[in-house]
């Protein structure tokens, strides 16, 4: 335990890589205990990687760099523009309606950030935000992007855990739609105090057709179940379905509505069961194609053939957190170590509530310093058996573990969030790190309610028949 542990965090004070450090921490361990073979290393390493569910990371990662780059980011803003930017505070607003679209396509709160973020903040900018505003904003809005389906670390916990990865993606609705509602009465509050007024003119016509287009979203499931119930085949329904949603947005040309049908097709896919959660991000990947290529034809050899490096060069990341993160933690079961610990916590509290309130302090603190992705593989196997002991719902406690990450994604030292942010409002780290602290105010808010209410996370799946 000694060896194991602090050799990884000596290694993490000395600006190691999280990856590297975990991966040369149990090779140590191996070493001097002796009593694990040099093999188990590459096995239990490629072991961590050698799951159907993982498949799902790169498809997910590329339909995000996919949306990016053939021009849905663009729509998406406009479409937010047109609902809510008349309000006061209108483009911050904007922001948090945008993010929570695009979310239901990335997965990633990075992509989001990155995306369709760079287009907010520069047009908060513009309009007279500050920086610093601009950049607190955009960075509590991209927390939304993990916990509203589709999600990786949701794919990361539910093969940790083995939880099924649809039930975590409906338990993330609600607590999404939640999140979303406080960010939005912060802005409020905030365009309140600081007199910030309308960034658009109210125009009845546009609102009225951004209305119109999510009515016309909302449509394609009711006509699709119109039809099976009337008796159609199920996967003809969807055809005529899909077939009558194409004709009405070719010929009214609407700005959003193929961009939000995104998250109808994937969650409705999933519910359905037309297909799992690894074969949704396939779809996805298809569908961002569809748009790029065919759709909205803005998507060139050039920029796919960059989106595709970039999604190698991003899951080769993740996945190499993975195996070592991997042999880390089956090192941390096999050494006692996770028991010792487990025992720990057990001495100390039954209680649930109190337990759960130590794992929110304990996730916030890791989240400041590890990765999501090794965080997730490292603690799941520490923390999941003691609440499950508890009779804490694994789904609730992925919703919990996921919130919490993400909030430490806003913090340094290693907040992702923070350094993309940072990089695209060309702000300092640490007047990017004062800008957010305002806007945790709302994510503490819903990471209360969400783990004091476990129904929040729960109804949904349980409503659809996915848990019990």
């Amino acid at each position: 335990m000694l060896i194991l542990l602090g050799s990884f965090l000596c290694l993490m004070v000395l600006g190691v890589p999280v990856a590297i450090s975990m991966a040369v921490a149990s090779l140590a361990f191996i070493l001097v205990s002796g009593t694990v073979p040099d093999v188990i290393l590459a096995q239990r390493m490629i072991a961590g990687v050698e799951s159907f569910p993982l498949l799902a990371v790169p498809f997910f990662i590329l339909a995000g760099n996919l949306m990016n780059i053939a021009g849905v980011t663009g729509r998406i803003y406009a479409f937010a523009v047109a609902l809510v930017g008349w309000m006061r505070g209108g483009l911050a607003q904007v922001n948090i309606i945008g993010s929570v679209i695009f979310s239901g396509m990335s997965g990633t709160a990075i992509a989001d950030a990155a995306g369709i973020g760079t287009i907010e903040i520069k047009a908060m900018k513009d309009h007279g935000y500050s920086a610093e505003v601009a950049v607190g904003v955009t960075a509590a809005s991209a927390t939304l992007g993990p916990i509203i389906p589709p999600s990786l670390p949701f794919v990361i916990y539910g093969m940790m855990s083995n939880t099924s990865i649809g039930a975590l993606f409906l338990g993330g609705v609600i607590p999404g739609v939640l999140m979303t509602l406080f960010m939005m009465a912060t802005v409020a509050i905030f365009a309140r105090i600081y007199k910030w007024g309308s960034d658009t003119a109210f125009s009845l016509r546009d609102l009225g057709s951004a209305g119109v287009e999510v009515l016309v979203v909302m449509g394609f499931p009711v006509l699709a179940y119109g039809l099976v119930f009337a008796g159609l085949d199920p996967n003809l329904a969807i055809g005529i379905a899909l077939a009558v949603l194409l004709a009405m947005d070719y010929y009214f040309d609407f700005s959003a509505v193929m961009a939000l049908m995104t998250p109808v097709i994937l969650i409705g896919g999933m519910t359905m069961g037309w297909f799992t959660p690894t074969e949704a991000a396939a779809a996805a990947v298809i569908w961002s194609l569809f748009l790029g290529l065919v759709r909205y034809r803005s998507m060139t050899m050039r920029s796919l053939t960059k989106a595709t490096f970039d999604t190698i060069e991003t899951t080769a990341s993740v996945l190499f957190i993975v195996t070592a993160a991997s042999i880390f933690a089956w090192l941390l079961t096999v050494s006692q170590t996770a028991q010792l610990l487990s025992d720990l916590i057990l001495g100390f509290t039954q209680n649930k509530w109190v337990f759960l309130i130590l794992v929110n302090l304990l996730l916030l603190f890791i989240g400041c310093f590890l990765d999501t992705i090794a965080a997730i593989t490292i603690v799941v196997p520490i923390l999941l058996p003691i609440a499950l002991k508890l009779g804490v719902d694994p789904i609730h406690f992925g919703l919990i573990l996921t919130l919490n990450l993400m909030i430490g994604l806003l913090h340094p030292p290693l907040g992702m969030v923070l350094f993309v942010l940072s990089r695209v409002a060309k702000l300092s780290v640490e007047r990017t790190t004062m800008a957010i602290l305002p806007w945790l105010i709302p994510l503490f808010a819903a990471l209360f309610a969400i783990t004091f209410i476990p129904e929040l996370t729960l109804w949904l799946p349980r409503t659809m028949g996915m848990i019990r």
